[in-house]
């Protein structure tokens, strides 16, 4: 199987997500996230508010559904499309550039120029090989019902940008004036995706973690740090390097001491979230890919399967978006500094959780020697810190162990119980779920009211008392750190 299958297979198996409405055969682009998913998903979400929050960045969140006239003005209704081809012979539709060889994606082409292309190649469907197929647009926005009191249609957000530009001036009040300001989001996005695929890097309903910064276009307030280590950039050029942030920033290879610093930020995110740096880089827009609101943008993307993925992007979004809700709404986006008066200009870090989610479960995933699987996530995402175990169900030592287990989790509720099958398939089960720690109450337990702790990654066993592992959570254990030192 391929990368992607094992890991979609073992998250069914593991309750990490799985396809949603399946007992109604299922919709495409819709997964539901089960018990250790969630907890996944939440860590990730944590860390990544934490990220930012700790760089002065404020936190907002607006609703899902926005008025047809927010992406008018956005340009979202206009441009927010997708060329497809649908074949009238089998029903077949597929994204236009499916059909197009790796050489010639870079091109742009509108409906006119690319139906031109289908004739002149004489192309055909590829499920049915028809050559009765049509180019169309293709609209990525989910409509809804109207709003009764404006008549105007309701729409799905395809982003949780324009909720915070919208409130922009109220946003600057409470951050008392001042630039540069960061604005931080979590939530729902919706795209229409004509060909949903491999679980959740291509859905309808995504989950995003957008970062809005806005910054006095005369001023230059934020500059990687020299010191950083060497990150992999692919420009537009296709120029290959290996460069720190600020040395790209001071060569011209990311032309915005802005943008550098964030893709630094970026990276140390991703590689703290178990992003593996080796197959991590950063990949700068072709003119042609870059949306109707950027002009410049260097995408995050994780090897998974011989395939680069973007799990984020990290656009120079300018002034187009404040300046366009300004001139629409007749509401002044302008900021005061003195006599001047001047439209911010904004970086966007853009987070697609769920493919981040994706991509640390491929980079975490392990095979031993014996087959078995291991999720070596990282301490701070894993769902659970510990499993707490007896060695059997008789003898009292159930009873030693869900005692423990309701003590420990006073302190660490990150923590699960269980006495189901041999102990040897228990700790095959936390290692697939990627706990870091696993607690076993044995026979010497009652005797010297110590328990085995095993580290999942290295295997290695150590005693402890209970007295000390109930005392602080595992994972700040300074001791225990030590002896599995040792």
């Amino acid at each position: 199987m391929s990368e992607v299958q094992d890991i979609i297979e073992l998250a069914k198996r593991r309750g990490f997500f799985w396809p949603s409405y399946s007992i109604y055969g299922g919709v495409s682009g819709f997964y539901t996230y089960g018990p250790l998913g969630s907890l996944l998903k939440r860590n990730v979400i944590r860390s990544w508010a934490d990220a930012y929050l700790s760089i002065g960045a404020i936190m907002v969140e607006s609703p899902v559904v926005s008025p047809e006239s927010v992406f008018r003005a956005s340009g979202h209704l206009e441009r927010f499309n997708d060329l497809i081809y649908e074949c009238s012979r089998c029903g077949n539709r597929q994204k236009f550039e499916s059909l197009l060889k790796e050489e010639e994606k870079g091109r742009e082409f509108d409906q006119e120029s690319a139906q031109g292309y289908v004739r002149e190649r004489k192309l055909q469907c590829s499920s049915c090989r028809s050559d009765r197929i049509t180019v169309k647009e293709y609209s990525l926005m989910f409509p809804l019902g109207k709003n009764d009191k404006a008549e105007e249609r309701l729409y799905l957000r395809p982003e949780t940008a324009q909720g915070i530009f919208l409130d922009f001036q109220l946003l600057l009040n409470q951050n008392r004036g001042k630039l540069p300001m960061i604005v931080i989001q979590t939530g729902g996005g919706f795209r229409n995706e004509v060909a949903p695929r491999n679980a959740l890097v291509r859905l309808r309903e995504f989950s995003m973690g957008e970062v809005e910064v806005f910054i006095d276009p005369e001023t230059e307030p934020f500059r990687p740090d020299a010191s950083y280590g060497e990150v992999h950039f692919l420009d537009n050029k296709g120029k290959v390097e290996m460069l720190s942030p600020f040395d790209a920033s001071g060569k011209g290879v990311v032309r915005d001491p802005a943008m550098a610093y964030f893709i630094q930020r970026t990276h140390m995110l991703l590689v703290s979230l178990g992003v593996d740096p080796e197959r991590l880089r950063f990949r700068q827009h072709l003119k042609s890919e870059l949306a109707h609101y950027s002009s410049d943008c260097w995408d995050a993307e994780a090897l998974m399967d011989g395939d680069w993925l973007e799990i984020v992007g990290i656009a120079d979004r300018g002034t187009y978006d404040l300046k366009r809700h300004g001139d629409v709404s007749g509401t002044s986006m302008e900021v005061r500094d003195g006599e001047r008066k001047f439209i911010p200009r904004v970086i966007e870090p853009a987070h697609g959780i769920d493919r981040i989610v994706m991509a640390i479960m491929a980079h975490s995933r392990k095979v031993t020697g014996r087959g078995y699987v291991v999720m070596s996530f990282r301490n701070g995402v894993a769902p659970y810190h510990v499993g707490i175990f007896p060695l059997f169900k008789k003898d009292g030592l159930a009873e030693i162990a869900r005692e423990l287990y309701r003590n420990y989790s006073s302190i660490d509720a990150a923590c699960i119980y269980d006495e189901s099958g041999s102990i040897g398939k228990r700790y095959a089960r936390q290692d697939e779920a990627g706990t870091p720690y696993c607690i076993t109450v044995d026979y010497e337990t009652r005797n010297d009211k110590a328990v085995t702790v095993r580290e999942r990654d290295t295997g290695k066993q150590v005693r402890i008392s209970i007295e000390e592992l109930t005392s602080v959570p595992i994972l700040q254990n300074a001791k225990l750190a030590e002896k599995f030192s040792q």
